[in-house]
């Protein structure tokens, strides 16, 4: 086999720069909606012009052409307006997630060489010594400004800067140029791609801009026509994510894998409205596909895989019927992308055989900013193309190509690993617990499958460690996907026949009893208390949990709490959201709360987790 690939030319020879085919779209569609609600939204007209009013702002504040401009902002118009005056500059923007921690967002400013942070109200506190700009450009104050009239950007310039896991302890900013976004968003939205767009569609927003799925999220609809809608709070719920979408006739949406397959479990007949679904970011279950498939006749699934290095999607398969095998395939090549199977001698293996995945094409990143040795490392020079400079990006993940040509993706071929949605490197872990005096050894294995995995820590030192004071150390430095769940001190960690850390050894080590907490333990009183509490300790594979222990310290996260609230509404019927949920984050808080839901005279000592 030589290589599985859709040929450069399909996103075109000459693509434009991603805000002059915004202009373009805005001039050809001036009235119709641009991005926002039903009821509330900016046309393609407004949004052009209140980006061009900001980017004149953004000019006053001495932004030039190629410099960096974070974004810390959550999911809104003012998000979208702010993108698209940094480029509107000639600059590229640098996504920051506003719950980043300080000292590591603090990193990737420096990381990107950032000129000036762009923040919604009350944002500029967390970044002391840095210009920083609080805005909300579709404000009053904005609108006698005039419109700059955009750089006319090579499309081989940088469009933007995202940020992932670094093994080293340092995130990796990763630089994407303008053609990549437009192959992304340009290229595969046609026909015969993997998600064609119109006027007529709706997408949903709901990553994050500092996770790489809102490049196609944001740039999909905004380019072709269509409405982008972002999702109004701050944590997705299965539930409340379906019943928006389907109040606001959402067309096409991403969901990672964890969220799917939440989603499949509950009603998926709830988005009878929806015409594409794109899943990813992990690996799909068939059973969660086919029963999606099966309650949205007519849906197109679509399961994408691709590395933030490659902007987004590498490969796409689309499927409208249940996938036959044990495994849903990767698929083949989007348009505009080469990939190749190749072993540790840079050959294509045989057809069937595992190979390490390498791809390149108009989607390749220009490297890691700041990062030229390890730029070297992963991006290296492309033995089967005559093109002088092209390159291909090592992902590190193994697959093999199937009968139909198909890829089927066989997990990684180092320690990297995702964890519900994000690419997490265990080392980057390591690497901040090694920092702290106390810690004389450490490592960070992933445990258990679907919703429950999760990290956990292993630590090595002379003194009792405190794990809720170590816990909130590590999330002022790391973002909370990165926080090990659960830790355990060892007098020594276990070592293989060669030497090394026995992590497979680890990753079966999983103590049932309960971690050390802030709180005092203190038993369940009454049935509801009862039967919460043996609710959270199955979900946490705890043999018990206290009333007063907090849901987030004894190492939960979103997909946990979603699997418990969803069986509150079925038991009790009883609607907890994600903001409910975090806000009373104990046993005693949730059943005081579901207390008062009740109906009076209600029983309140049913058993919400059924036979286990």
């Amino acid at each position: 086999m030589t290589e599985h690939q859709h040929a450069d030319g399909a996103a075109g020879e000459d693509p434009e720069p991603v805000h002059a085919l915004f202009a373009r779209q805005a001039a050809a569609t001036p009235h119709a909606p641009a991005v926002g609600t039903r009821d509330d939204h900016l046309t393609y007209a407004r949004l052009d012009a209140a980006a061009g009013r900001l980017a004149h702002h953004l000019r006053g504040l001495g932004v030039r052409p190629g410099d960096a401009v974070a974004v810390t902002m959550e999911r809104g118009t003012a998000l979208i307006t702010a993108l698209l005056a940094v480029l509107r500059c000639g600059g590229r923007y640098v996504a920051v997630d506003p719950d980043e921690p300080a000292e590591r967002a603090a990193g990737m400013l420096d990381t990107a060489r950032a000129r000036l942070v762009l923040t919604g109200p009350g944002g500029a506190g967390r970044f002391p010594g840095r210009d920083v700009a609080e805005l909300d450009p579709t404000g009053a104050e904005y609108a006698a400004l005039p419109v700059a009239a955009p750089h006319p950007t090579d499309p081989e310039a940088p469009a933007y800067t995202a940020f992932t896991s670094g093994s080293t302890g340092v995130p990796k900013g990763v630089t994407v140029p303008h053609r990549a976004v437009v192959r992304l968003a340009c290229a595969g939205t046609g026909a015969d791609g993997f998600l064609p767009l119109g006027p007529d569609d709706t997408v949903l927003q709901l990553a994050p801009v500092a996770f790489d799925a809102s490049t196609l999220e944001i740039w999909a609809p905004l380019l072709n026509g269509a409405r982008l809608v972002p999702y109004p709070e701050p944590r997705p719920e299965p539930d409340a994510v379906v019943a928006f979408a389907a109040e606001q006739g959402v067309t096409a949406m991403w969901l990672t894998a964890g969220l799917f397959h939440q989603v499949a479990e509950r009603d998926p007949a709830r988005l009878a409205g929806l015409r594409h679904l794109l899943a990813g970011g992990d690996v799909l279950s068939p059973v969660h596909v086919g029963r999606v498939l099966a309650a949205l006749p007519g849906l197109r699934l679509v399961n994408g895989y691709g590395p933030t290095e490659n902007t987004t999607f590498t490969c796409c398969h689309v499927m409208t019927e249940p996938p036959g095998g044990a495994t849903v395939p990767i698929g083949t090549a989007v348009p505009g992308t080469r990939t190749h199977l190749l072993d540790a001698a840079l050959e294509p293996v045989p057809d069937g055989e595992p190979g390490e995945l390498y791809t390149g094409g108009l989607g390749l990143a220009h490297g890691y900013a700041g990062d030229p040795a390890l730029t070297a490392q992963r991006f290296v020079p492309d033995p089967f193309s005559s093109e002088p400079g092209a390159r291909l990006y090592r992902t590190g993940d193994l697959a093999r190509a199937l009968p139909g040509g198909a890829l089927e993706f066989l997990g990684r071929s180092d320690a990297q690993v995702k964890l519900r949605g994000f690419r997490v490197e265990p080392g980057e872990v390591e690497a901040v617990l090694r920092r702290r005096d106390e810690i004389g050894d450490c490592a960070v294995v992933v445990q258990g499958e679907g919703a429950a995995k999760q990290l956990a820590a292993f630590v090595v030192a002379e003194e009792r460690v405190r794990v809720p004071r170590l816990r909130r150390r590590l999330a002022e430095q790391l973002p909370g996907y990165l926080v090990p769940a659960t830790f355990q001190q060892l007098d020594a960690l276990p070592l293989t026949e060669t030497g090394k850390v026995d992590r497979s050894t680890l990753a079966k080590q999983r103590s049932r009893r309960r971690p050390e907490c802030d709180a005092e333990f203190r038993p369940p009183e009454g049935g509801l208390e009862r039967d919460l509490a043996r609710v959270w300790a199955d979900t946490l594979q705890y043999e018990e949990v206290g009333v007063d222990d907090d849901f987030f310290e004894l190492g939960g996260h979103s997909l946990m709490a979603t699997q418990i609230t969803g069986e509150i509404a079925e038991t009790y019927d009883v609607l907890v959201t994600a903001r409910a949920f975090y806000e009373r984050p104990t046993v005693a808080e949730l059943a005081a709360y579901i207390a008062e839901q009740l109906p009076d005279g209600a029983p309140a000592d049913s058993d919400p987790g059924g036979d286990r």
